[in-house]
Order: C-alpha cells, then structure tokens, then sequence
C-alpha cells in the first residue's frame, strides 16, 4: 500500500510541476524600469504647481506611469475612476525623438483638497522597445488645450470639463524601458 502512496504522491507532484512550469513560461516576465521612478515640475494653474513624481513599470505584458504629488492637489469630489488622466511623454530611440501617451482612468475616490494620485496609466498612444527613454519636456506659456504636458477630463454632477497642466522642468532622471 505504501508503495502505491508513493507513486501516486510522485507522479502528482511530477504533474503540478510540469503545470507549474508550463504556466510561468506563458507569462509575460516582468522588464525593469531604470529608474522606477522620477521627480518633475508641473504647472496646472488652479489647481496648484509643484513636484510630481511619475513611477514606471513593465510588467512584460504593458507599461504604465503612475502620477503622485503633494503639491498639486484636487479641486473638486471624485468619483473613483471619473477622470480619463492622459499623460505627453518624449520618446528618444535611436536618436529620433517622438511622442508616447499613458492615459487611462485609473484613481480612487478624492475629496477636495487631496493630493494628486492617478494611475498606473497604460501606454495609450506609441510604441516602447526595450532601450528607449521617456522625459518630461519642459513647455513655456499658460497650460491649455494646445499646450499640455498632463490633462484631465473630468466628469462630474456639474458637468464635462478639462484641467491642463504643462511641465516646466524634464525629470530627475529619463525613464529607460
């Protein structure tokens, strides 16, 4: 009988591990981001400027920014999910410079007065290869809708609106993918 428990026991755990393996292979493995996060300033006129740090990753399978700031801080009730944040970064790869947009509406409920806190944000807009950078580029003039960094489109009990903010620095450090 104990040796019938054993092969039992044996091919069992020859099973889960050959599922186990044949799983891991399937997904996509997790690519770092250098660094995981950088610091830049933004200006998004009533609703206040400052520092915003930005935090990348690549699982594999996507690649998102998430947004944070103290500085910058909300100005009316959100609903969670009701704001469609979308994010202008520079990419440079291989020495040509174009345009990549992370936009999604991914954030919890905030009253007014509530630090900024969107994302993660997917990659909406280009395209990203292993070895690419993305910076914040620094724009002059007022924030609107031709001269944007960073844009919310709001809904809520009031109505539509959108809430532009224009970077006036790049960041500590350029995002490599």
């Amino acid at each position: 009988m104990n040796g019938f428990s054993t092969r039992r026991f044996t091919f069992t755990a020859a099973a889960v591990t050959g599922a186990l393996a044949a799983s891991l292979s399937l997904a996509a493995p997790a690519v770092a981001v250098a660094p995981a996060s950088a610091t830049a300033t933004y200006d998004c006129a009533a609703a206040g400027s400052g520092s915003v740090t930005l935090t990348a990753a690549d699982s594999g399978s996507g690649k998102t920014v998430r947004i944070d700031s103290t500085d910058i801080r909300t100005q009316f009730p959100l609903e969670p999910n009701s704001v469609i944040t979308t994010l202008k970064l520079q990419k440079t790869s291989g020495g040509a410079t174009s345009e990549v947009q992370f936009s999604g509406a991914v954030h919890g409920a905030a009253a007014p007065g509530d630090p900024l806190s969107f994302g993660p944000l997917p990659l909406a807009a280009g395209s990203l290869a292993a070895g690419d950078t993305t910076d914040s580029v620094a724009l002059t003039g007022a924030p609107s809708a031709t001269n944007w960094s960073l844009k919310f489109d709001v809904t809520n009990p009031a109505g539509t609106f959108t809430s532009y903010c224009t970077a006036t620095s790049g960041q500590s450090a350029a995002f490599t993918w």
